[in-house]
């Protein structure tokens, strides 16, 4: 734990006009100055401009909440790589729960995304996790494998170091409801067993794993202090300034 930085991300999710973006970081930033952990908000399409201006002489890093595999053509509504680097974006998500849910994103979908995004220079997190049924059919080790082995399909050594895996399982997505410190230490722990399988013990050391789902000030100090739990992908909790800085510096 010690030689992995702390990531903590804030996923807005479909919240905030640009002019909210702007009072929200103002509001944010001299709350968490000296903080030593990587600070990421992923904000929507529409704020990023004003994320990246608002952010500016900040430690927070500017994240989008999805990319598209292609570098241009006929994908109405969709955003490249490319595009995103030109806003001077960083991190991006990829696969949350809530895309594959609704959006039809796929495991094979999530390794294009990945992909396009390695190559354009960019950071990603990608997301992982399992259903309450699939949890309830003791079939989350297997789900968690499948979905690590196709996200980084192809995706070499060096690359793999600019990714950050997010572990949020599903049942535990804006419903209020957390897994306890141990259950996301195992389901983490288990993630660093896959990658130490596909490539090897030093990056399955190095890379870092956040756990998502309902993490916020009341139980951040407990999950944080697991050893395979490098941080927080955050929802609900990053859309208050005090309450996102209080999980920032747990």
């Amino acid at each position: 734990m010690m030689s992995r930085k702390p990531i903590i991300a804030g996923n807005w999710k479909m919240n905030f006009t640009p002019k909210q973006t702007k009072k929200f970081v103002e509001e944010l930033a001299p709350l968490i100055e000296g903080v030593e952990c990587d600070v990421v908000i992923c904000a929507p399409f529409t704020d990023l401009v004003a994320l990246r201006v608002a952010t500016r002489g900040t430690r927070i890093k500017v994240g989008a909440q999805n990319v598209h595999w292609a570098k241009s053509g006929a994908y109405t509504g969709e955003i490249s790589a490319e595009m995103l680097k030109a806003m001077d974006v960083k991190y991006v998500i990829i696969g949350h729960s809530e895309r594959r849910q609704y959006f039809g994103e796929t495991d094979v979908t999530v390794n294009m995304r990945l992909r396009a995004t390695l190559e354009a220079g960019l950071r990603a997190i990608v997301c992982v996790g399992e259903t309450l049924q699939e949890r309830d059919g003791d079939l989350t080790n297997e789900i968690l494998s499948r979905q690590v082995k196709c996200a980084l399909k192809d995706i070499d050594e060096v690359s793999l170091r600019r990714v950050v895996i997010a572990y949020e399982p599903v049942w535990a997505i804006g419903t209020g409801k957390t897994a306890t410190a141990q259950e996301a230490e195992d389901s983490i722990s288990y993630i660093r067993k896959t990658i130490r399988r596909l490539y090897n013990s030093s990056l399955a050391t190095a890379i870092r794993i956040q756990y998502g789902g309902s993490m916020n000030s009341k139980n951040v100090a407990e999950l944080m202090a697991m050893e395979s739990i490098d941080g927080g992908l955050i929802g609900g909790a990053s859309l208050k300034a005090e309450e996102f800085a209080k999980v920032i510096k747990y």
